[in-house]
């Protein structure tokens, strides 16, 4: 009887313990965005600002509040530039953080504001796949409105780019959308992947909220 209590309480001390070392809080994502806030995003090409508006997509602007607030978007890659098209960013450098931040997926929601330029929205490829991927649109893509894609219809954005589109666009693209194929070794290994096999390509530094 004795063997079998301390057994028990080393298993809890192991759960206690694991739970401390989560490199995601449930208390993170029960955080409710403001209504509109601005963030901004300092990289390697200069910054830009976006305000998330958030009756366009509330689940999915919540999680944007939560991303940005918690760090995930902190020295990440910009790993698709695609020239009059996307930049696509939104792959942590470390993939505990990615794992734990895949179990919290976004419902889905309805497209309420057209994929116009300068607008944000969450990658998605399929129902309730919308996790920590965004895009800026560098073009009036209203194709991504309506686009039915395994089972989910058009991209829900989220908010839009006030400042600094014009460094944007400088955002290094002659890799096109090689990088983005690869997405399970950046899951995997990370920004040393990047590093190694894309050197040239721009990274988001730092990213918060500003008001």
């Amino acid at each position: 009887m004795m063997f079998s209590n301390r057994f028990s309480l080393l298993i809890v001390l192991l759960l206690v313990l694991g739970c401390a070392d989560l490199p995601v809080k449930k208390s993170w994502v029960s955080k409710r965005a403001p209504e509109v806030f601005t963030a901004r995003f300092e990289t390697t090409h200069g910054d830009f600002e976006i305000e998330a508006v958030r009756r366009w997509s509330p689940a999915a602007v919540d999680r944007l509040y939560q991303l940005i607030r918690y760090g995930f978007y902190n020295d990440i890659a910009i790993f698709r530039v695609v020239p009059d098209y996307v930049v696509q960013f939104g792959i942590s450098g470390d993939s505990a953080f990615n794992n734990a931040w895949k179990e919290y997926r976004i419902p889905d929601e309805p497209v309420l504001q057209g994929n116009k330029l300068g607008t944000v929205a969450f990658a998605r490829g399929g129902p309730e796949s919308r996790t920590t991927q965004i895009f800026i649109n560098l073009n009036d893509n209203d194709k991504l409105d309506t686009i039915a894609y395994n089972d989910v219809i058009g991209f829900p954005v989220v908010g839009r780019v006030t400042r600094g589109m014009d460094n944007v666009y400088e955002f290094f693209d002659e890799y096109g959308n090689e990088p983005a194929t690869k997405q399970d070794s950046i899951y995997q290994f990370g920004n040393s992947f990047l590093q190694r096999r894309y050197p040239e390509l721009d990274y988001i530094e730092t990213a918060y909220i500003i008001q």
